[in-house]
């Protein structure tokens, strides 16, 4: 008989077959069951829970050790959607006290996955949060009769002072966004938002533990699983200690009632935040519990901008807090001396241009012109120096050195503070204006108005604080920065290292002196305490939008200085009549403790003035 050598080889190919299709199966089966753990996650969820036990966050205190913000026990409603059954709704309803139509509410806003984008029928999901302790008292005893749910203690935030909201933010839900960019969050988990809440979260907010526990064939607990053999214990977050004075910081939020700008108070020796101020300001246990989302819409919708943290963000025309800058650089690249002296006849005047002055005495070197903040005499010393084309080349190239100075005295960029949204300000290069006017079309002329910190140029109270500090210092700064201590760990190298500007240190004295002369007889005689000598700079910021900004910045004592500060208010005229006081005031507080009987007059009426009625914003 004749072999069939076709059917043979279909043989050999239908085995073949089968062997790659086993091959595989048993691939699938390696990868489902070794390598992918979900399926095998599904699998054990039906006879374990694994609980999440959330850490004490770390507390907060001030530079004093007073407890600023502190932890109490909350209790939230969890649920596995596969595993809820049918359970009677009105007692449920009655006893959590939502309605009916609550619960079918929330009920579907589980299952939507654009609102619950991390939805799963098998995974815990978050039904209602933060149960008062009587409600947790009611339903804990009825757990048994609602099948599904269980109960999940975390932990609320408290507030020892209604003070510092902008400094210290709070805490929120995860979002989709949070989970993806960090493992370690689930859905239901909370995180730091806005503040030291969200710049130290990975320090604050401890490690989660784990309890599991295993359930019979009906869900329900039937204990720990192995004896808790794989359990997991929380680690508390750590504490930190904050370099303000929680005391300063109320004191002075209640100088900035009913005004907008900002307070900024520095430690000159090594660069901690002694009070932030943002204002208008709000109460951060408004953002705490059930009514954190209905509360932040109402700060975010508010036309004061409460939620604008105006020390760190707002960029502002410096104004004449500017001079000191500006003399400095003048003094480094030799334009001027501290005895050279410029004509002011009411004002800057070359060719066409004119930029306006007060009255004064006319020469003038620069400490005088500190003193008395003459416009012009920083006008002619910036001209002198960007046209020096025999020294620079072009205008560009001078302008760009005066520039490089500027960014060294901590200008024009970010600081580094270590709080979330700092503004870098703005400080414009010589490309700006070559965009602007063209290559070689521009002088000092064209942008006279930068010279006494108006014009392109803006920054932030933290910037000119710190420009303060370094002149206190005499040469010399530390990135300011709101955290004192973390426990058990070190501070980065930036908060401890010193940073010293491109401008030499002989130099500083000279403008130090300046404002010590404008405090003891100058713009700045409001500042001038009886038994602390205090330098200062007052500012009045042009404003096209409005009425002039009020700013002041001084520090004292004046040999050995222990405060720098700032003070802006928006739309309050000359830098007398708020910064001034204020700042005076704030100094005399924080290293006196308590203010002197003839000045008790100054401070009630900075606490009752009202100048947000000039700044043509609705109060709210």
């Amino acid at each position: 008989m004749r072999k069939d050598y076709n059917l043979e080889k279909r043989k050999y190919v239908i085995c073949g077959f089968l062997i790659v299709v086993l091959i595989i199966f048993a691939v699938r089966l390696f990868n489902l069951q070794i390598i992918d753990t979900k399926y095998r996650e599904d699998a054990d969820s039906n006879a374990l829970l694994k609980k999440s036990i959330y850490p004490s966050r770390g507390l907060i205190y001030d530079r004093n050790d007073k407890v600023i913000v502190y932890n109490q026990p909350t209790y939230d409603i969890m649920m596995i959607p596969r595993e809820v059954e049918p359970f009677d709704t009105l007692d449920f309803c009655s006893t959590l006290g939502i309605t009916p139509k609550q619960l079918k509410l929330r009920f579907e806003e589980i299952k939507d996955k654009k609102i619950n984008p991390g939805y799963s029928n098998y995974s815990i999901q978050t039904f209602l949060t933060h149960l008062t302790p009587e409600v947790y008292g009611k339903i804990q005893e009825k757990m048994y009769k609602f099948p599904g749910f269980f109960v999940q203690k975390r932990i609320l935030r408290e507030y020892g002072y209604k003070t510092a909201a902008n400094i210290l933010g709070n805490i929120r839900e995860v979002s989709q966004k949070d989970i993806e960019n960090d493992p370690y969050y689930s859905p239901g988990d909370y995180t730091g938002d806005l503040g030291v809440e969200k710049s130290y979260e990975q320090y604050l907010r401890g490690q989660k533990g784990v309890e599991v526990l295993i359930r019979d064939a009906n869900g329900q607990i039937q204990g720990r699983y192995e004896d808790g053999k794989f359990d997991r214990q929380a680690v508390s977050g750590k504490n930190l200690k904050l370099s303000i004075d929680v005391e300063l910081q109320q004191y002075a939020e209640e100088l900035m009632a009913h005004k907008i700008g900002a307070v900024v108070a520095i430690e000159p020796s090594t660069g901690e935040i002694l009070a932030m101020v943002s204002a208008p300001t709000y109460d951060p246990s408004a953002l705490v519990g059930r009514q954190r989302g209905e509360n932040y819409k109402k700060l975010a919708q508010n036309d004061l901008r409460p939620l604008f943290d105006r020390a760190l963000m707002g960029a502002y025309p410096p104004g004449s807090t500017f001079k000191p800058a500006n003399g400095l650089i003048l003094l480094q690249e030799n334009i001027i001396t501290p005895y050279t002296s410029y004509p002011c006849s009411r004002g800057f005047v070359n060719g066409g241009l004119r930029v306006g002055c007060h009255g004064h005495g006319s020469p003038l070197p620069l400490k005088p012109a500190l003193q008395t903040s003459c416009n012009a005499y920083f006008c002619w010393g910036f001209k002198n120096m960007v046209d020096k084309k025999s020294k620079y080349g072009s205008s560009a190239e001078a302008f760009e050195v005066w520039k490089n100075h500027l960014v060294s005295l901590g200008y024009g960029y970010k600081l580094g503070v270590d709080l979330p949204g700092e503004s870098r300000g703005f400080i414009p290069n010589a490309k700006f204006y070559n965009k602007i006017y063209g290559e070689d079309r521009w002088s000092a002329n064209t942008i006279i108005s930068v010279s006494i910190g108006q014009g392109e140029i803006l920054a932030t109270p933290l910037q000119i604080a710190n420009l303060c500090s370094t002149i206190a210092n005499r040469g010399w700064f530390i990135t300011p920065h709101i955290v004192k201590e973390i426990e058990d760990t070190v501070l980065p190298t930036q908060y401890v290292d010193k940073r010293i500007p491109t401008i030499d240190q002989r130099y500083f004295k000279d403008v130090a002196e300046g404002m010590r002369m404008a405090v003891t007889g100058g713009t700045c005689k409001l500042a001038n305490l009886h038994d602390i000598a205090v330098a200062g700079k007052t500012g009045t910021a042009q404003n096209p939008h409005g009425k002039d900004h009020s700013v002041f910045m001084g520090f004292a004592p004046y040999d050995d200085p222990k405060i720098a500060v700032c003070v802006y208010v928006e739309n309050a005229g000359f830098g007398a009549t708020y910064g001034v006081p204020i700042g005076s005031l704030i100094i005399e507080k924080y290293l006196k403790g308590e203010i002197s009987d003839d000045r008790k007059g100054l401070e009630s009426r900075m606490k009752s003035s009202n100048t947000i009625i000039y700044s043509g914003v609705k109060k709210h």
